[in-house]
């Protein structure tokens, strides 16, 4: 039928109808919040380049998680700015490394039973020169090895695991990575550990602001020899085909919105759970556009977490997840 007979506005006239025929909704439990820890007591030091996001002691990530629980908020998502770095990140993989510890308080927490705890697996922000995996170095010239990386990854992961963490995050995109994490966690006893991969992570200029909160920028050269491609969206299926192989559970995109098509190829062609990282790059461009007035903070700030969620990601790890809780109250 066509017009005057169909009338596609009907459906619009008010928001009871519009949210009645709503086909994609946002929840706040589809919400993961990045959380950034640091050494101290009574910390809760700004980031210049992402207002509204902090670097926090663990007795105060431990109230902002709290906080999150208290939002209905799915489950956090933990980085580590260690007090010394070296060039096998100890601190990664220490007992005593800062996200570690903050595992252990937040499980003594009674926040720990309402979100899941999630562990970033990397050593860009604990090694010397920045880079996520072991440097070989011949004059002026340097590689990433791989391999040598992956036995490092796999302790890390363990150690987050005997800590609390309910699932692991490694985000390095070392060939191997997961496997070798996998294997290593079910040898300790860590069967029930789950792994989300960030399998499709693009070497992105939005990723900036992330440096400055967890003091993770290279000291030299880049990453794009294991980032990947911006370019390549097949190549980015064969990376999650191969990680989900090695025993992912769940896989997560990064950046998002630059990204939107190959969240959208990744849900028609897998059937586990997949995520999206609206990186800080992404957050940080939003925030400074609503500083100057040129867009409606929390009009914007839902759109942008919609099209993701109508993309195919089924949460989201956004630093945007309180305001969006709350604006979803």
């Amino acid at each position: 039928m066509e017009f005057p007979i169909t009338r596609m506005r009907r459906l619009r006239r008010n928001e009871p109808l519009r949210a009645m025929v709503r086909e994609t909704r946002l929840e706040p439990g589809a919400l993961i919040l990045p959380l950034f820890l640091c050494s101290g007591e009574g910390v809760r030091r700004p980031l210049d380049s992402m207002p509204g996001v902090f670097n926090f002691s663990i007795d105060e990530a431990v109230k902002e998680v709290e906080a999150a629980a208290s939002l209905g908020i799915g489950g956090v998502l933990l980085f580590g700015l260690p007090e010394s770095k070296d060039e096998q990140a100890t601190g990664a993989w220490a007992d005593d490394g800062i996200v570690q510890r903050g595992l252990r308080a937040l499980r003594q927490s009674g926040s720990a039973k309402k979100l899941v705890l999630m562990a970033d697996v990397c050593l860009c922000e604990y090694t010397t020169h920045g880079h996520c995996g072991v440097v070989k170095r011949e004059g002026d010239d340097y590689e990433i090895e791989n391999d040598s990386t992956l036995e490092i990854l796999a302790k890390t992961g363990v150690s987050l695991a005997r800590a609390g963490a309910d699932v692991v995050a490694p985000s390095d995109m070392m060939d191997g990575r997961v496997a070798a994490i996998r294997d290593e966690l079910d040898e300790k006893g860590f069967e029930q550990t789950a792994i989300l991969s960030y399998a499709a992570k693009f070497a992105s200029a939005f990723y900036g602001p992330f440096r400055e909160a967890a003091n993770s920028a290279p000291q030299f050269g880049d990453r794009r020899s294991y980032q990947m491609d911006g370019a390549n969206l097949r190549e980015a299926m064969r990376e999650i085909d191969l990680d989900l192989g090695e025993g992912a559970d769940m896989i997560l995109m990064k950046p998002a919105m630059p990204y939107l098509d190959v969240i959208r190829a990744a849900r028609e062609r897998f059937d586990v759970p997949i995520g999206a990282y609206q990186v800080s790059g992404e957050y940080s461009m939003l925030q400074a556009a609503f500083a100057r007035g040129w867009l409606e903070p929390q009009r914007a700030m839902m759109e942008t977490l919609l099209s993701i969620r109508r993309a195919g990601a089924g949460f989201i790890v956004t630093y945007f997840a309180q305001e969006a809780a709350k604006a979803l109250a």
